[in-house]
């Protein structure tokens, strides 16, 4: 509820000027236990990995050849990012022991994002650079890990140099190679996640107090009848930013499982 907080407050100074949200709406801590400060966005995503456990054990303990309703949601679910993700990308040979990971990942990137448009918090977890980063280390650590187990680890740095290239620009591939594989990689699938979220929240905001600052601190009926488009835009936002979530948590399991079918291909 703390994240509707700025949404009721839409201006400050008396009502003479509007107010925008800043990126100091993300920041909502709850309390301290010693130097860490545990935030609203850290008791989300708790719950939310705590549920999401629960759900998915209960679902699958009784697991039968004619599926329940239960059952039969789950295995949806599942069959996404096994089958259109782990599958497609990976290849019917190496995919499923990949599976688990990929699938956990849909998921908790998912249900981290619908934070953001669920009533209680209004707050994406993933609006939070630091769980971004948290989930694509994981992705980080496997895929180079599964890399150096093919291929040893003076393959892994060798395979990054194409065959026939001249040795003058060698040096040059390598270091691009470098970068892309250990620092762009990594960055860019934790930033493309982070920003959406955070981007996405921001707008919605913007529309959520700009309307209420039309309702409540409009110089006449004009102004305060303009409140009420700006709330419908806000609620499209909403809608619009569901879809967002939802693909964002596509494309990041997508390019992770990329990353490790790159890793585990024969043709390196």
């Amino acid at each position: 509820m703390t994240a509707l907080a700025p949404a009721l407050l839409p201006a400050s100074g008396g009502g003479e000027s509007y107010q925008p949200p800043t990126p100091a709406i993300f920041w909502q801590p709850l309390f301290e236990v010693g130097p860490i400060t545990v935030t609203n966005q850290m008791a989300w995503a708790a719950i939310i990995t705590g549920v999401l456990s629960l759900v998915l054990i209960v679902l699958s303990k009784n697991a039968a050849v004619v599926p329940s309703k239960g059952q039969w949601l789950l295995e949806g679910v599942y069959n996404f990012p096994r089958n259109s993700v782990a599958r497609d990308m990976i290849g019917t040979k190496e995919f499923k022991k990949f599976v688990p990971l990929l699938v956990t990942l849909f998921l908790m990137v998912l249900f981290y994002n619908l934070a953001g448009s669920f009533f209680l918090t209004m707050n994406p977890v993933t609006g939070k650079v630091g769980f971004p980063i948290a989930l694509t280390l994981v992705v980080y650590v496997v895929y180079h890990w599964v890399s150096i187990q093919k291929m040893g680890l003076g393959g892994y740095f060798k395979h990054m140099i194409p065959p026939g290239l001249p040795a003058w620009i060698v040096p040059f591939v390598f270091l691009l190679e470098l970068i892309t594989y250990f620092i762009t990689r990594p960055l860019t699938l934790a930033l493309r996640l982070f920003g959406n979220m955070f981007a996405g929240h921001m707008v919605i905001y913007l529309f959520v107090t700009g309307a209420f600052y039309f309702l409540l601190q409009g110089d006449g009926i004009l102004l305060q009848a303009l409140s009420v488009p700006t709330f419908l835009m806000a609620g499209v936002m909403v809608i619009f930013e569901i879809l967002v979530q939802f693909l964002q948590a596509f494309v990041f399991t997508l390019l992770a499982a990329s990353y490790i079918a790159a890793a585990v291909a024969d043709d390196h």
